[in-house]
Formats: C-alpha cells, structure tokens, sequence
C-alpha cells in the first residue's frame, strides 16, 4: 500500500508558536540564513544547541594533534566537533551520551562533517561509566557540560519546559526508568519540599510541597508539566502582584531542575564521574568540567581540592572562570556557567 504523503508543517505568519512548526530553526544546515537572525538577537534556535565557553575550554584542555580524548557530554556535539579540530586528523576522540534520541542525530551530524568512526567513537551509556568507554586507554584530556541540551529543553514532547504543555517526563534516557510524574506521585511532602531545597535551593520549598501534597490527596495526577507549573503558581499566590510573575518563573525554574536531577540521580552520577575520572586521565591529563548550578560546582570544587591535597592532582581552578558578558548576551542559557579544571599529577 502506498503511503500517504504527508506536507511539511508550516506556520502562518513570521512568528510560530509550536515546536513542530519551527521548521527552519529545526533544520540549521539547510537555513543558516534564519537561524544566524535568531543568533545574532540573543536566542537560541528551537531544537539547537549552542555550545558555551568553547574558547576558554579549549585553552585549558591545550589539544594537541595525536592525542585521545573524551567528552563524557555528547549533546549537540558543538564541543566535540571543535576539540576535533584541534586534533587536526591526528588521535582519536570519544563521546558518551545517554539521550538515544539526540545523540543519533549528532553522530550523523558529525559524520556529514567528516568525523568518522576512524576518529571518532560514540558510545550510548551514562559518563558515571567512563572507566568502560575506552578499557585500556588513558585520555589525555575530559570535558563533561553538565547542562541540559537545549534541544532537549526545547521539545516540549521531553517534558524539559514548562512554558509549553506536555507529559512530565524529564527523563534524560526517555526508554528507562521512571518518568517525573512517576517520581512526584511516590514521594511525600517532607520529601518533594526536601528535594526541592537539596536540587535547587528553592526558598518556597515547603509552600511547594504543601500544595503538590494537597493536589494528589484530592485525587489530582500531576502527569503534564503546565499542571505541576500551575501548581507552582498557586502556592506562590500570596506574593505581592508586581512580585509573582517573575517569582513563579524562577521557582517553576527550580521546580522542574530539582525533579529533573532526581529523576536522573544526577548529584550520584557526578559523584560516580569525579571518583573515576583521575583514573582514566593520562599523566599530565587535563579534565575541564562545565557545572550550571550551586550544587554542581560544590562538588567539583571539593573532588578537585581533594584531589590536589593528596597529589592525584597537580594543578587546579583556584576561582571559576565564567562566560563573557558578551556571550551570556548572545546566548542567556550561558549564565549560570561555571568552569572549573584540573591536571592529573604522575601516577
């Protein structure tokens, strides 16, 4: 049976509302026209991603032709691909992603620009496991960006958003595991307002829970993301007017980043990540880590310290180093960046 040709979703007008309506953002190699426009007025293109502080990652990694190395964080693969150039043909680069669904559109993306399996290895498994991407080899030098992909923030279909409805899901791996609905329908109210403040420092934490709590004991199944944002705004009603717009915004923000971390058990993977990656870092190794929030950074400053006190580090970031003014213009979703580094000492 002949299949029936369906026409490509066009929007009215010049400004789409829906995701799948933005066909030129979606589609970056074909329209680089429109997408440079969106650039150059401060936003990030639907389903891109725009990679941060490549320069400054670049010179603290110092790539050299023939080395090997690894980023634990595929994503869109804008880093990947400039610390390929770097390697000039010469070496080899690893890269670990656990999204089945972007990381098949990156490989074919890089590949399209000449990065091959003959350099280049893409592997799907989480960076907890970086000891198995490559047993055997030693890396001369890691990158992890702990950021969420904005191609994945984007898609209201991965639940990433509260500004468009979809299922509350947040899963990073959407075929494992259990969704953020799931999640948020076991817990109890100490603990939703516990979480909250462990992931995200939320202030009306305990407000929060309280009327998440309240929800599902009249029966209400908090299953769509507009649903547990609404929720959000309700229990931040006794703000002042002029307040609460931007109130909500940034608690909604804290909101969805705290189910997000729990669901894919991101504070244990990192710990998992800074345990083993002295491990896998050559002599003289050098690893650059991209965090995006408080507690993040907490944690890769102290592995670092620790590290240096007990010589498996050399050198490390003293103070982080964090994008420019320019580039948070150009691209706000950098502002919460922070990079630190280190150098592996002999073994």
């Amino acid at each position: 049976m002949e299949q029936e040709h369906k026409r490509r979703v066009r929007y009215k007008g010049t400004h789409p509302h829906s995701y799948r309506e933005k066909y030129k953002e979606l589609n970056p190699e074909k329209y680089q026209d429109d997408v440079e426009k969106i650039i150059k007025s401060g936003k990030t293109p639907a389903g891109m991603h725009r990679s941060i502080m490549v320069q400054e990652i670049l010179d603290v990694l110092q790539i050299r032709p023939g080395q090997v190395g690894l980023d634990a964080t595929l994503g869109y693969g804008g880093h990947t691909r400039k610390m390929l150039e770097q390697l000039q043909g010469q070496g080899h680069m690893y890269a670990t992603d656990v999204d089945p669904i972007e990381s098949e559109k990156t490989k074919k993306r890089l590949a399209d620009a000449g990065y091959g399996p003959e350099i280049l290895t893409i592997r799907r498994m989480n960076f907890a496991n970086l000891d198995q991407v490559a047993p055997g080899e030693k890396f001369d030098f890691v990158l992890a960006d702990l950021g969420v992909s904005s191609m994945q923030i984007d898609n209201p279909e991965r639940g990433f958003t509260f500004k468009y409805d979809g299922p509350l899901d947040l899963r990073l791996d959407p075929s494992t595991g259990e969704s953020a609905a799931q999640r948020l329908a076991q817990l109890d109210q100490e603990e939703i307002a516990c979480m909250l403040v462990e992931n995200a420092d939320e202030p009306y934490a305990d407000r929060i829970a309280r009327t998440i709590w309240r929800a599902r004991k009249k029966g209400i199944a908090i299953e769509t993301t507009k649903q547990l944002a609404a929720l959000v705004e309700q229990a931040l009603d006794f703000l002042p007017a002029n307040e609460r717009k931007e109130a909500v915004k940034k608690s909604c923000q804290r909101t969805f980043q705290a189910l997000r971390i729990d669901v894919n058990s991101e504070f244990e993977v990192l710990y998992a990540f800074l345990e083993k990656l002295p491990g896998v870092l050559k002599p003289g190794g050098r690893a650059a880590i991209l965090t995006f929030h408080s507690g993040e950074d907490r944690l890769v400053k102290k592995a670092f310290q620790q590290g240096l006190r007990t010589g498996v580090y050399t050198d490390i970031a003293q103070e982080v180093t964090r994008p420019s003014a320019e580039e948070c213009f150009q691209n706000p979703r950098a502002r919460s960046t922070k990079l630190r580094w280190a150098v592996r000492g002999e073994e």
